[in-house]
């Protein structure tokens, strides 16, 4: 399944949430750009890629029910809902499982053991970062604590001229 037909997918399935759509388009984006300058092998970088589009798939039912998007809240409701929402495309169901792992877990930061993982939670909070206008010194911080790509730390240094 083509990754376009999921993102054109995903934005019909965000209503007209203009902020949550770019928030992933964004998200993608950056993941996109580490995967590849990481050399992940296309089963990787599709299932990264997917996981990019759709992590974030609970943020609506979230605001409703709970009354925030809070990190536990996002995880714990997007596991059944990302695999909901893939059964109308034609992808496997290991790849299905690792994308509800990696949405059940982006806001995870131990045992983060695998690059599509990893790259996930970079290209994340580089988009919240600039979304939210973090300062250097929160970007600094972070830099030396989480992002552990070679490519992860370039962009990141790209994009708040570190």
């Amino acid at each position: 399944m083509a990754v376009a037909e999921i993102m054109a997918k995903m934005i019909a399935y965000s209503k007209g949430n203009i902020h949550d759509i770019d928030h992933f388009i964004r998200v993608w984006t950056y993941a996109k750009i580490i995967g590849e300058l990481e050399g992940l092998n296309p089963k990787t970088q599709y299932i990264l890629e997917v996981a990019a589009i759709t992590h974030d798939i609970a943020c609506p039912l979230c605001r409703e029910k709970y009354g925030n998007t809070h990190g536990k809240h996002q995880e714990e409701e997007g596991i059944p809902m990302v695999r909901a929402f893939l059964e109308s495309f034609d992808i496997s169901k290991e790849t299905v499982a690792r994308v509800a792992y990696l949405v059940g877990h982006h806001h995870t930061l131990t045992n983060v053991n695998e690059m599509d993982y990893q790259i996930l939670i970079e290209a994340d909070y580089m988009a919240n970062a600039v979304e939210n206008g973090y300062s250097k010194h929160n970007v600094e911080n972070t830099l030396n604590k989480i992002i552990k790509t070679k490519s992860g730390i370039q962009l990141i240094r790209s994009l708040f001229c570190l």
